[in-house]
């Protein structure tokens, strides 16, 4: 079931058996759409949760027809059952479908609320950053939490319609967290020109307060990309804060029915 999806501007929490999310999202120069495309579902049986962010190439209402195209896609597939199958039938259509040569970067998230695993699938997106409360430290995804071994590819949606991608398997404990965000918070740069990059965005999140909510987090984070970088706002950018609050319930038969009232409804 789709909770919310969109590439417009917004600013939203939700709770999801596991885990709080907050999103922050803003189309370049303000604009009423972007290339930015977040989508986030949850299984009738409140068992799997999905999350997508998605950055076509190019930005604001020039690439919205792609973004729109791209989100329609996330919708057709959203329901496969297993991760990899998901990315190469979506890589593949996309690849097909798309026009002008655009393409996209990607990161793909599934939760096995039932499981406390983490499945994540990265077509050439930048790197999201995973802070584990039993060692108290932010870091990078890398090749030490790799499902299946390494294999060539990983490029962005659109490039290859066969292309291989690499598909990551974290255990989650509570309190744990994941941050995900478009290059434009990388590539923000200060009046020296000088980006941001991978470190200076882990040192800003080092500093964060984790004991808090994804929404406050999130904000932190956010104000202290505009203070150091007055171009946030030259590209589409988005903010994705997840944190896994260790809440496992099940639904009900009463709320899974009206989960699939919602489905079947089309809401």
């Amino acid at each position: 079931m789709e909770i919310w999806s969109g590439s417009n501007s917004i600013e939203n929490g939700i709770s999801s058996p596991g885990m709080d999310v907050w999103i922050y999202s803003q189309p370049y120069h303000g604009q009423t759409s972007g290339g930015d495309v977040h989508y986030l579902s949850l299984c009738v049986g409140g068992i799997v949760t999905r999350l997508v962010l998605a950055d076509v190439a190019g930005h604001g209402e020039l690439v919205a027809s792609t973004s729109t195209a791209l989100r329609k896609l996330l919708r057709r597939y959203m329901n496969v059952k297993q991760q990899d199958r998901l990315v190469a039938e979506l890589n593949g259509e996309f690849t097909r479908s798309a026009s002008e040569g655009r393409f996209a970067t990607a990161v793909i998230a599934t939760f096995l609320s039932h499981k406390r695993k983490l499945l994540l699938t990265n077509a050439g997106h930048p790197r999201p950053l995973i802070y584990r409360s039993a060692c108290r430290e932010w870091t990078y995804l890398d090749d030490s939490m790799l499902k299946y071994p390494s294999a060539e590819g990983n490029f962005p949606l659109g490039i290859v319609d066969d292309s291989s991608y690499q598909h990551f398997e974290i255990d989650i404990e509570a309190d744990d967290w994941l941050l995900l965000y478009t290059d434009a918070v990388t590539e923000a740069a200060n009046e020296s020109d000088l980006q941001l990059g991978e470190r200076g965005l882990l040192e800003f999140v080092n500093h964060l307060d984790v004991c808090g909510s994804p929404a406050e987090l999130g904000g932190s984070l956010l104000s202290e990309v505009a203070d150091f970088s007055e171009t946030l706002d030259s590209d589409d950018v988005t903010i994705i804060c997840l944190k896994f609050n260790g809440r496992y319930r099940r639904p009900g038969v009463l709320e899974k029915l009206k989960g699939y009232a919602k489905l079947i409804g089309g809401s």
